[in-house]
């Protein structure tokens, strides 16, 4: 046995091994050391290796999926072996097999995945500069791969948010490694173009690749065939869901950076919560599929209007309809990932029967959609169900309610095989039989004693005492003899006690072999199901953006071409929703207004600001309704921010690094058509370093990018750029101070911000009382200087020449030769006279 578990154990090293010895999976060595510790279960030994100990842990079979999941979430991979061999037939241990791998990338299994958040495994390669990706949700089918720059790394990472990276061996990423991902090195012939390529066409039955737009992506190719290689590996099936390769188009999205992601926190918060975020506020989904498919939106938002206006129309529609459509929708299982575990041969008896029911409710879901007048709500209702072949087999096959798992039985309905049936009478009708066999009997011998009866020594038999022996038939054939009785058997009881006592057997096997069909015919109808999962998706998203803009009273927002962002009142979602009375505001960006100097106090609301102009826009590109009275919307190409302080303490790069590498993204990358965040920009350096890099920085954005620009600040002499650029406008927050309080207003004002109001913020956040009383002193202190001094430097001024130095007046000189001790008074006297003649 332990030379069987070596062997398989030399296939997956790096892996802990799940051996199946009974019904437990034991681990042995270093793996029950490390599963012991991870899971918190007893480690054991038995029998020893050169006099050692053998280390031997294990958990129970049936629960063994709560044990994945915690070792999954810890990023662990586990390689199940089972036994694939009869006992009844082999000569030492039963064959064992690895057959499947469980890593956090490639899972399945219902119970070990979030049901609102895809879970995809990545693959990813750098050549010289150019960096390739591809990635697979396994549990959907979904297979994509892109090709882009090396610098993107970062923020496809926080879009695609990989549950495992797969990368060649050599290759050093230094930001895997901060991100803690969990990762798995393949050779890096495995990433080869001409290897991948076969790989793919293989697969797909192609004769090459060209019907996937991937011409000249040779680096992603690589990572996609790679990336093949490895799901199959540890399924140890062909993922036969996995029926086309999508080529991710970054011209046909809005994109956004790592840092845009998190600081407008679409589905976690910036401590890393679920909660209260754009997603939260806005997933009232009926089903799990459209809650991923939401989250995927929110992600990537798109560019073209035509396609946005398809989404908005149905919305539209949907605003007077989503009730029904969301109350079918709430009978439907998640028919996307049920798929996949029948593609994969995972699917367990309540999956078909959730399958069944789910497309039995679609087809009420059809029948409303198919009313609704919008051109993406009919195409939808096309896809969905009308008579479905699939639950009609499904019916006939499975019970309403069958068991959890094939193994104990019960899941094949009645009628639906004769023999199976037949068994199952056997196992059900057994006392009734042997009743009408006695009964039979007595009548057919005369014998009125005569028993039939049972024990697990000698099975079936029927007795007679010794006494009627006379009378039994010639058919009987003696099985035992007791000292007042003979016990027999005969060939009808016989054929019955050999299926009897094989019956519960048999039909667990045959129960087994129908359902193994079953998922054969199901597998024909595989690429029709994934389609249905889609759309089913879609329309529940949609009836959801629906419910949310009816509900939270927005308004659907306008397209035009060319450059122009036109906000009237409006609202940031998620604050909206955590306030009593949110202040609405206005903006308004064009060509002839492209930046907006934003001042006013801290706490005053310039993020909340920035932010909700943001999250409009953004929502209007994924065809949602947004919170305003009303919205215009030109062509929006990227949305950058850059807001808060954080570190980079393990990757060297300290608040203001930080803060100066994300600028530096801002300006090297924005348009004309981005929209721009920039908050507090150059306060993590000295005064004056942080007004001068300021003052540059919101030039550069004016002169070079042109791009829609909310640009907040507490540099108060940089509102003076409003009176050298047409461009640029001043708005502010309100607040007003009374006494020793401040109440913040939250309204946008045009104009510069009087003052920053920052001692009363401080006073507000409970700095003590002596050190605000300090503070103040110490400020009036430095003003009293600043007015003595006239006024501070101006840093931007246009300097100029200095004038030349005046000749000396004659009443100067004539004082310089004074010596004032020696002159008498009425001398002194007459000198006064002189010096005023002089000055007239």
């Amino acid at each position: 046995m332990m030379a069987q578990y070596f062997s398989l154990k030399r296939d997956h090293p790096d892996k802990l091994l799940f051996y199946r010895m009974g019904d437990f999976y034991e681990l042995f060595y270093e793996d029950a050391e490390k599963a012991a510790r991870l899971l918190d279960i007893t480690l054991t030994t038995r029998g020893a290796t050169a006099g050692v100990p053998i280390k031997m842990a294990g958990v129970p079979y049936h629960a063994a999926e709560g044990y994945l999941a915690r070792l999954v979430k810890l990023g662990e991979s586990v390689a199940i072996a089972e036994q694939i061999g009869d006992p009844a037939l082999a000569k030492g241990p039963v064959e064992r097999k690895v057959v499947r791998v469980v890593t956090p990338g490639t899972l399945t299994d219902a119970a070990l995945l979030d049901d609102k958040r895809d879970n995809r495994v990545l693959a990813l390669n750098s050549q010289r500069g150019t960096l390739g990706l591809g990635w697979i949700s396994l549990a959907s089918g979904e297979f994509r791969l892109q090709q882009t720059s090396i610098d993107e790394l970062s923020s496809e990472l926080e879009r695609l948010r990989p549950a495992e990276i797969v990368l060649p061996d050599g290759l050093d990423i230094p930001l895997l490694a901060q991100l803690g991902i969990p990762s798995q090195r393949l050779p890096a012939w495995q990433f080869d173009t001409e290897s991948s390529t076969a790989t793919l066409t293989r697969h797909f039955g192609t004769r090459d690749l060209a019907g996937f737009g991937v011409d000249g992506m040779h680096v992603a190719i690589g990572c996609a065939g790679a990336l093949l290689e490895y799901v199959k590996s540890t399924q140890g099936v062909q993922p036969s869901h996995i029926a086309n390769l999508a080529v991710e188009d970054a011209r046909e999205l809005i994109r956004l950076d790592a840092a845009t992601r998190r600081n407008l926190e679409l589905t976690e918060t910036i401590r890393g919560e679920p909660s209260p975020t754009l997603l939260s506020l806005l997933d009232t989904c009926a089903t799990s599929m459209g809650s991923r498919l939401l989250a995927h939106w929110l992600h990537h938002p798109i560019r073209r209007h035509g396609k946005l206006a398809e989404r908005l129309s149905a919305v539209r529609v949907l605003r007077d309809a989503w009730q029904g459509v969301r109350d079918s929708l709430a009978e439907v299982g998640d028919v996307e990932r049920i798929t996949a575990r029948v593609a994969l041969r995972s699917a367990r008896p309540r999956d078909l029967a959730a399958l069944r029911d789910s497309l039995k409710a679609l087809e009420a879901t059809r029948t409303l959609a198919e009313q609704l007048d919008s051109p993406l709500l009919q195409q939808l209702a096309g896809v969905l169900p009308r008579e479905s072949d699939v639950a009609a087999l499904l019916a006939r096959a499975i019970l309403p309610e069958p068991a959890t798992f094939l193994r104990d039985g019960g899941v094949i309905n009645h009628g639906y095989s004769p023999t199976l049936d037949e068994l199952r009478a056997i196992q059900q009708n057994c006392g009734d039989f042997l009743l009408q066999l006695e009964a039979r009997e007595k009548e057919r011998t005369g014998i009125s004693t005569l028993k039939v009866e049972y024990n697990r020594v000698h099975g079936f038999y029927i007795e007679v005492s010794k006494a009627q022996g006379d009378k039994v038939p010639d058919d009987y054939r003696r099985r035992q003899t007791l000292k007042n009785a003979e016990r027999y058997i005969t060939p009808e009881l016989k054929e019955f006690e050999d299926k009897a006592l094989s019956a519960n057997d048999r039909a667990l096997m045959l129960e087994k072999q129908l359902y193994e069909a079953l998922l054969d015919e199901l597998a024909a109808h595989i690429a029709e199901l994934k389609l249905i999962a889609q759309a089913t998706a879609t329309l529940d998203v949609l009836a959801t953006l629906a419910e949310r803009g009816d509900t939270l009273g927005y308004v659907e927002p306008e397209f035009v071409p060319g450059v122009e962002l036109t906000i009237e009142n409006g609202r940031h979602p998620v604050v909206e929703a955590e306030v009593d009375r949110f202040i609405a505001n206005d903006t308004r960006l064009g060509a002839e207004r492209k930046l907006l100097l934003i001042t006013g106090p801290n706490m005053g609301g310039k993020s909340t600001y920035m932010r909700q102009v943001a999250l409009i826009t953004l929502l209007a590109h994924i065809g949602s309704f947004v919170p305003a009275d009303r919205a215009v919307i030109g062509e929006v190409d990227r949305i950058f921010t850059r807001i808060g302080a954080s570190d980079d303490l393990a990757g060297g790069r300290s608040t203001f690094m930080v803060e100066m590498t994300e600028t530096a993204n801002i300006l090297n990358n924005a348009t004309e058509h981005s929209l721009v965040l920039m908050d507090e920009v150059g306060r993590g350096t000295s005064t004056f370093d942080g007004l001068a890099l300021a003052w540059a920085i919101a030039r550069a954005l004016i002169d070079k990018n042109r791009a829609y620009t909310l640009f907040a600040t507490h540099y108060f002499e940089l509102t003076r750029l409003a009176d050298e650029f047409a461009q640029v406008a001043n708005v502010h927050l309100s607040a007003v101070e009374h006494k020793d309080s401040i109440v913040f207003l939250h309204h946008v004002e045009d104009g510069p911000a009087s003052q920053s109001y920052g001692l009363a913020v401080a006073q507000l956040a409970g700095v003590p009382g002596k050190v605000i009383r300090e503070a103040r002193r110490h400020l009036a202190e430095l003003e009293s200087q600043a007015a003595s001094a006239h006024r501070q430097p101006d840093l931007f001024a246009v300097p100029v020449a200095e004038p030349a130095e005046p000749a000396p007046h004659p009443a100067v000189d004539r004082l310089g030769d004074l010596d004032p001790d020696s002159l008498s008074p009425r001398e002194a006297l007459a000198l006064l006279y002189e010096l005023k003649k002089m000055t007239i």
